[in-house]
């Protein structure tokens, strides 16, 4: 059964070591091995979904997925703790993990988009990007997770389109930061936001795109635009890599990607709008 644990950094530390406690040998659960999938809160529906398939191809594996912001993620890692895959939601992430002789070479696994939400009866009016001053209440990521990092790097192209002093107006409007995406997208749905950017993928998730759903979706245009590229790694340093090396060939495979892809990705090596 696929264990999930919330991506709160204050007590994943814990968690973690709860882990490593339990009956049997670290990295075990009862007499199936622990497969720690770190992941970015992006990931959270799509990876719960390819988590089962890959279990039902390897009986003998327990899944565990642990999500949070990819900077969360990587600090945990850097400061000891035990992981066996990290796919992060930034490709600078995975790099200085290896870098650093933490993880293997990142492999690009998908990729994202930006979208800005609103609530249903969207109070702001907020029909496209250019819009976005409307807002009494705006939601970012921080500047320190990738979704709040592609933001700002929005903003800032935008005000070749819309005046020098479009960033700021829209800074202006923001009353909360959070540490990843999904937290973004709570307060839209919460109604307690106007509008927030977040990726294509959470517009998704949230079901944007049917009549009746929790938020409607905002495009972010081309020229704005930046393209997210997820990539994915294996702790470095472990004597057998055999299970993490076969989520990394799972997640790339045409069963895999076609999970992906239903949740909103694209494939590597193509932009959200080029699939077919």
């Amino acid at each position: 059964m696929t264990r999930t644990r919330a991506a709160r950094l204050w007590w994943l530390a814990s968690s973690l070591a709860a882990w490593s406690c339990g009956d049997g040998a670290p990295g075990s659960v009862g007499e199936r091995r622990a497969l720690t999938v770190f992941a970015a809160s992006s990931l959270t529906e799509a990876f719960h979904e390819i988590a089962p398939r890959f279990e039902a191809r390897r009986s003998d594996v327990d899944v565990v997925l642990v999500f949070a912001g990819s900077q969360v993620l990587r600090l945990q890692i850097e400061q000891g703790a035990e992981f066996q895959v990290f796919a992060s939601a930034d490709l600078a992430h995975v790099r200085a993990l290896a870098d650093a002789g933490l993880a293997t070479a990142p492999r690009v696994f998908a990729a994202n988009e930006l979208a800005v939400i609103v609530p249903p009866d969207n109070p702001a009016r907020i029909e496209s990007f250019g819009d976005l001053p409307r807002a009494e209440r705006l939601v970012l990521g921080t500047a320190a997770v990738p979704v709040g990092t592609y933001a700002r790097v929005a903003l800032t192209r935008a005000t070749a389109h819309y005046g020098a002093a479009f960033e700021a107006k829209v800074l202006e409007r923001v009353v909360s930061h959070e540490s990843n995406t999904r937290l973004v997208r709570t307060k839209v749905e919460l109604g307690e936001a106007d509008a927030a950017i977040v990726y294509r993928t959470d517009a998704v998730a949230a079901g944007a795109s049917d009549a009746g759903t929790r938020v409607r979706a905002v495009p972010v245009p081309p020229s704005l635009g930046v393209r997210v590229e997820y990539a994915i790694a294996v702790a470095a340093g472990t004597a057998d890599r055999s299970d993490a090396e076969a989520w990394v060939e799972f997640v790339l495979s045409p069963e895999g990607q076609g999970v992906l892809s239903r949740r909103g990705f694209a494939g590597p090596g193509l932009s959200p709008g080029d699939r077919s």
